[in-house]
């Protein structure tokens, strides 16, 4: 438990023998359920996480932090989750610390995160984050995604690499080039203009944003993050960005960059169009979104008057003036709708938004 909130981990494995087991070991002792999901790996990634699952069960301890501090530690007991008080402080223990989790079939990163976030509703845990079996993720600056959930600034909490120089290091400049250009394509799509490094999967949910997003419609490939956001942005959720560094290590990417640019493209403007839509005329209604359809309806107008004019130019011999000048105007006048629609967007969500920068 940490400053009276039980808090539980999400750890996505597939294929990660010889890194999810240090995962576990290395968890924070006041993380009181550890959900680990082997999504169905076709090496000893199962194995490895019932060795070190069973250990650390053995060995678990309930702890209670204030602030920095420890103020008590007790031997974990087998009860059921039951309520428990001790010396006034009320937690919930559980019969097991590590809950090890296997699929039959591969369901992507994003049914391996929506498998750990349903078991912790199931178990009304607090706060629920989400830590990957490669070990790339530290688990002693968990607490700084922790922090701004258990004092109600935001709902939701996602990791940063892309804020300072020094903590982008060690990412490379093709990795950082699609990230950047994702960012931007997200905070289009997701409605959040300040937040960074979308495909940060180091995060924490509180249990109130978990349950009111719709965890059924997770997105189960790699964009889950991606979607999540979209989803947080329609019900109205805080969302923190926290600075880290980027940590790289030896284990080797299964991400296939043609499909996935493919596939996340697709998602991000379908879901770009359903917040629209659920936000700005079905749950409330903001003229900011008349403004984008007007807008990329007549910038589409504008873009194939111009080419109409193009091609009777040089193929018909007609007049270029006329046809050029109405489809500039079109395009332009279409232009200024989208960034007045951008600028509303900014005003709607300036609030949601937190940087956590230390």
């Amino acid at each position: 438990m940490y400053r009276d909130h039980t808090v539980g981990v999400v750890v996505p494995a597939y294929n990660e023998e010889g890194f999810v087991g240090e995962v576990i070991d290395t968890m924070p002792r006041y993380v009181d359920r550890v959900y680990v999901i082997d999504d169905c790996s076709t090496d000893g990634t199962w194995e490895e996480i019932q060795r070190h699952a069973d250990r650390r069960n053995r060995d678990s301890v309930t702890v209670h932090y204030d602030e920095d501090a420890v103020i008590e530690e007790k031997p974990m007991t087998a009860d059921g989750g039951e309520p428990v008080t001790d010396g006034g402080v009320t937690t919930k223990r559980f019969d097991r610390c590590v809950v090890p989790i296997q699929h039959e079939e591969n369901r992507g990163v994003g049914g391996a995160i929506k498998t750990g976030y349903k078991r912790a509703l199931d178990d009304e845990i607090d706060v629920t984050a989400v830590m990957g079996g490669d070990g790339q993720m530290d688990p002693d600056i968990l607490h700084k995604f922790l922090d701004p959930i258990v004092e109600d600034e935001a709902d939701y909490a996602k990791g940063n690499r892309l804020l300072y120089r020094d903590y982008r290091q060690g990412m490379s400049k093709w990795r950082f080039f699609g990230n950047s250009i994702l960012t931007f394509l997200t905070k289009i799509s997701s409605g959040y203009w300040k937040t960074m490094d979308p495909q940060n999967g180091y995060t924490a949910i509180s249990y109130y944003a978990l349950e009111n997003v719709g965890i059924d419609a997770m997105y189960e490939y790699y964009g889950y993050c991606n979607d999540l956001l979209v989803k947080l942005n329609a019900k109205g959720m805080r969302v923190a960005d926290v600075a880290m560094p980027a940590v790289y290590g030896d284990e080797e990417s299964s991400i296939k960059y043609r499909t996935y640019i493919r596939k996340v493209s697709g998602m991000l403007l379908k879901n770009y169009l359903w917040r629209l839509k659920t936000k700005y005329l079905v749950l409330d209604f903001h003229p900011l979104a008349l403004f984008y359809l007007f807008g990329v309806g007549t910038v589409t107008l504008g873009m194939l008057g111009g080419m109409w004019s193009l091609y009777a130019k040089f193929v018909l011999g007609d007049a270029l003036f006329v046809r050029a000048a109405s489809s500039m105007m079109l395009f332009t006048m279409g232009s200024m709708f989208i960034m007045f629609a951008m600028l509303f967007d900014m005003q709607v969500n300036e609030t949601k938004e937190v940087q956590i920068r230390e």
